[in-house]
Order: structure tokens, then C-alpha cells, then sequence
């Protein structure tokens, strides 16, 4: 079957032929990292879900975690359940899919902060055999 991809449907044309990378942008992305890691804990609401990222660091803008979650929900790693209430209700959870990815997520940010000292001095060692000056990460 061939793939017709174009800039006015909103797919790149990377998708058809490399979606492994695709995903992998998505799922190690800025604010993917943050948003998976996040929902493994349970559910959320769109407000609290921004307000919860925003206590790791700087604060998510309302369109970056909206394009985000919309991503993650097409990849089938992140469920959207809009309840038909007034005012709306919109709940953000993982699906069996980005539970698993997640997981696999939470194991490289867990190993990363357990590393850090291990980076800092490879970082140091580096800039020293080149003769540069201690640098901002």
C-alpha cells in the first residue's frame, strides 16, 4: 500500500519512512519525557497535568503541552476521556502502550540522575584534555 504524506495533511514525510525515529522523538521529546513520567502516577486533568510539569522546571506553555498530548494520544501511548459535563471535563491517562513506554522512560531519567556525578567528571576530564574552561551545561 503507498503512503501519500504532505505538509497540508500535517505529517512529514519522515513518518513513511523512518516512524521508529518518529516515535522516539515523541517519547524522549522535552515535554514527552515529562508528561509520561507524570501520568504513570495516575490520571489528570489538562490544568493540573501543566502545573505538575512546571514543578520539575520551567513551566510547559498551554499549546507545547496540548501538541504533546495530541501527539502522544495519535501514537496510542496517551488516552483522551472528554466527559460530556458542563463545564467540560477532559482527563488525561497512559494507555497498556505508554504505560509500557513510560516505564522504559522513567528507567533512563532514574538511571540518569543516579549517573549524574559519573557525566559531571567524564564533562570535566573532557574540557581539561581540550583545554577549555569550565562551561555551563
Amino acid at each position: 500500500m503507498a503512503v501519500g504524506i504532505s505538509a497540508a495533511n500535517g505529517y512529514d514525510a519522515g513518518e513513511a519512512m523512518c516512524p521508529y525515529r518518529l516515535v522516539l522523538e515523541h517519547v524522549t521529546s522535552r515535554w514527552g519525557v515529562l508528561v509520561l513520567i507524570e501520568l504513570l502516577e495516575r490520571s489528570y486533568r489538562f490544568s493540573e497535568l501543566r502545573r505538575a510539569i512546571g514543578t520539575v522546571g520551567r513551566g510547559v506553555s498551554e499549546k507545547m503541552l496540548t501538541q504533546t498530548l495530541q501527539t502522544l494520544e495519535r501514537d496510542g501511548l496517551v488516552h483522551r476521556d472528554a466527559k460530556p459535563v458542563i463545564p467540560p471535563r477532559v482527563d488525561y491517562s497512559l494507555t497498556d502502550l505508554g504505560r509500557e513506554a513510560a516505564e522504559q522512560v522513567r528507567s533512563l531519567a532514574l538511571w540518569t540522575n543516579e549517573r549524574m556525578t559519573d557525566v559531571e567528571r567524564a564533562r570535566a576530564a573532557y574540557d581539561e584534555a581540550r583545554g577549555l574552561g569550565p562551561r555551563a551545561s
